[in-house]
């Protein structure tokens, strides 16, 4: 087989919100950041923790729904390409930028919004454990 394979599935939260743009043509354009984290313990039992952050970029219909949807740590899922950009700055720096170029994106955790939100600060405590409504 010839072809080559360009995949990348991510797994964090959000760093900021989204930003949107448009391109010249119109095109929709938003870019964000999404950090994961990895832990393990050394060999002496000491526990280390690691987060990388990766730089997303979403286009057209996913670039709005990203921007309408998602908020500064949000768990999300996300499953697109690696892309490096290069270019020249003033000084005539060379600099490169490897990004996720998303086509799939999954909101996950807690899906709330700020009616929920409200309703639950005012809602009394409930010292009940909830058993009985999830039987499963």
């Amino acid at each position: 087989m010839s072809r080559g394979l360009n995949k990348v599935m991510i797994i964090g939260h959000l760093g900021r919100d989204p930003e949107m743009r448009y391109t010249p043509s119109g095109r929709p354009v938003t870019t964000f950041t999404v950090a994961t984290s990895r832990s393990w313990n050394t060999v002496d039992g000491e526990r280390h923790t690691e987060t990388e952050w990766f730089n997303v970029v979403a286009w057209g219909n996913l670039a709005e729904i990203c921007k309408q949807y998602l908020t500064k740590g949000q768990q999300v899922y996300i499953e697109g390409r690696l892309q490096t950009r290069r270019w020249d700055d003033k000084e005539g720096n060379k600099h490169s930028s490897v990004e996720v170029v998303a086509n799939e994106m999954m909101m996950l955790g807690e899906r709330r919004d700020s009616s929920q939100q409200a309703n639950e600060q005012e809602a009394p405590e409930d010292s009940s454990t909830g058993e009985d409504e999830f039987p499963f």
